[in-house]
């Protein structure tokens, strides 16, 4: 987002609260804060145009509900708080697909989706969903502010990493034993930012959009990725019913070892979701196109490489050593 901007012309200050990693050595201007913090967010934003809130802490957890809280709900009300008090032109809320409604997965997810706000779902899906209706109540007082709603976003510069791209690097390590059946919409961190921006410039206050991109299954991208590297897949492909009795022993056996685990209860949940996520909004108001999944999955694994977080053996060479 802020190479985004930067790269647009914009000048831009960054609120970090541990991390920088990821803009070390960008022209913007960097200050450290707490969401939790509404006085020291109000300071922030003093002056500021626009504010893009994508902080938020994600979680494959049933049991982190107290932190999710703090940083998503509570954090968002400050957030919107200070944006109101410092006088804010707008506000881009970064929501999820999460914080809607998947049922009935037989027909398209769109922005008329009810929130996911009961107890069925994850703390996570909630806790967007209930952040959702702290930017509604900021509208209500005035706030302009537009709420945009990616799928699972992966791409490029992706420093911590995520959790789907730790799995990535798993899979092109051969570290990942097994995959599991089911799959998800994937979209490029490059077209959600480029869509945030067009609807920060075109879209009525209060508006939602859907930025998602394509359904691709884990069997799928665990394929590509081995063309792409020349490692081979995962042997094993395991029935969701056998991973969710399994998740229980994987997550605590994870933490135990201090990694965070990739198949929880939760992340197979996600893996079973609605396949159809529709993104006809952005398209015909905002020119939203996503690009190709392979085109993402190539330059994801190729900035791994440049990022020295992933060395890639090349096929003469996999040949050569058998």
């Amino acid at each position: 987002m802020v190479r985004a901007l930067i790269n647009n012309g914009y000048p831009t200050r960054s609120m970090v609260h541990v991390n920088c990693h990821a803009i070390d050595g960008l022209d913007t201007e960097v200050v450290r804060c707490d969401i939790r913090d509404q006085e020291s967010l109000y300071h922030t934003f003093s002056g500021a145009d626009v504010v893009y809130h994508l902080a938020a802490c994600i979680s494959l957890s049933m049991r982190d509900w107290p932190l999710i809280e703090t940083v998503n709900v509570t954090g968002t009300r400050n957030v919107v708080e200070a944006c109101l008090r410092a006088g804010v032109g707008r506000l881009v809320h970064f929501s999820t697909v999460h914080a809607l409604q998947q049922e009935p997965v037989s027909t398209p997810v769109d922005e008329s989706r009810p929130l996911a706000d009961s107890q069925h779902y994850p703390p996570y899906d909630r806790s967007k969903a209930a952040a959702e209706k702290e930017v509604r109540r900021g509208i209500e007082k005035g706030l302009d502010a537009i709420i945009i709603n990616p799928t699972a976003i992966i791409g490029p510069y992706d420093f911590q990493p995520s959790y789907f791209g730790e799995a990535l690097l798993s899979l092109a390590r051969c570290k990942l034993p097994a995959l599991v059946v089911g799959g998800f919409d994937w979209v490029d961190v490059r077209d959600v930012v480029e869509g945030a921006m067009v609807a920060e410039k075109q879209a009525l206050a209060g508006a939602r959009y859907i930025l998602s991109g394509h359904w691709v299954s884990m069997c799928d991208i665990a394929a590509m990725v081995a063309e792409i590297t020349g490692m081979p897949s995962p042997r094993f492909v395991l029935p969701l019913w056998m991973a969710r009795l399994g998740a229980p022993v994987i997550t605590a056996f994870s933490r135990l070892n201090g990694k965070r685990p990739l198949y929880t209860t939760v992340s197979l949940r996600a893996l079973r979701s609605n396949r159809h996520i529709s993104h006809a909004r952005a398209t015909s108001e905002l020119g939203y196109q996503p690009r190709p999944f392979r085109e993402t999955l190539v330059d994801t694994l190729r900035w791994f490489e440049d990022n020295g977080q992933l060395a890639i053996p090349r096929k003469r060479d996999i040949e050569e050593s058998m």
